[in-house]
């Protein structure tokens, strides 16, 4: 494969039997994907786990590969789905060790070791309204407003339906904005149209404004 091969060129290559074209994707991918599991999972030990089983999970499927899906967006899929997995087992094992009223307990709110390093206090706060929101909720708006996966793609992976996906997206956004701005306040500002991606990273824009339309 030649040094400057694609993530396509790597995937395909990797489909065709070049285990060391999917050691190069790994490498070249790793870092996007530990990101969205530690997001998702909430803290590093369980999205070390997590990324681990993605590319396990991703070495199984590659045969499967095709170029409708780009490459990022078919491994955030199997990370979101490795995600949801992990943390069932996490609440399993809760459950079996402190009894059943610990079973439904939320994923652990730790927040994101970025945050404290960044000066953006708006940034801070917004990472730690993120990680107090219970996963079903997460998991919908990290998909769609940092990853800008679609609706169809989320509900899929989730086990939902696309309208169950809009649903919990707009129950997201709406607590996020409760958490940042209080309920007063938040209904203030623009209604439902408004996405969380400056916020949560992904533009580049003041985290109280810029706001994109939901998709």
């Amino acid at each position: 494969m030649p040094v400057e091969a694609s993530l396509e060129d790597l995937a395909l290559a990797a489909r065709d039997g070049d285990v060391d074209a999917f050691g190069r994707l790994v490498v070249a991918t790793s870092p996007q994907v530990y990101a969205l599991a530690r997001r998702l999972v909430g803290n590093d030990d369980d999205a070390a786990d997590v990324m681990q089983e993605t590319y396990l999970r991703a070495f199984r499927a590659i045969s499967a590969f095709r170029r409708e899906a780009g490459v990022t967006t078919w491994l955030y899929r199997i990370a979101a789905n490795c995600s949801a997995t992990h943390l069932e087992r996490r609440r399993r094992r809760r459950s079996e060790h402190l009894g059943d009223d610990v079973a439904i307990a939320e994923p652990r709110r730790e927040r994101d070791p970025q945050a404290a390093a960044d000066d953006g206090d708006d940034r801070r706060r917004l990472v730690a309204a993120l990680g107090a929101l219970p996963y079903e909720l997460r998991a919908v708006v990290v998909l769609r407003d940092v990853y800008d996966l679609p609706h169809e793609a989320i509900a899929q992976e989730l086990g939902i339906s696309r309208a169950a996906a809009r649903v919990r997206l707009h129950r997201a956004r709406r607590r996020l904005r409760d958490a940042l701005f209080g309920p007063v306040a938040a209904e203030a500002r623009p209604a439902e149209g408004g996405g969380s991606v400056e916020l949560l990273g992904r533009r580049r824009a003041p985290a109280t404004r810029g706001r994109r339309a939901a998709g």
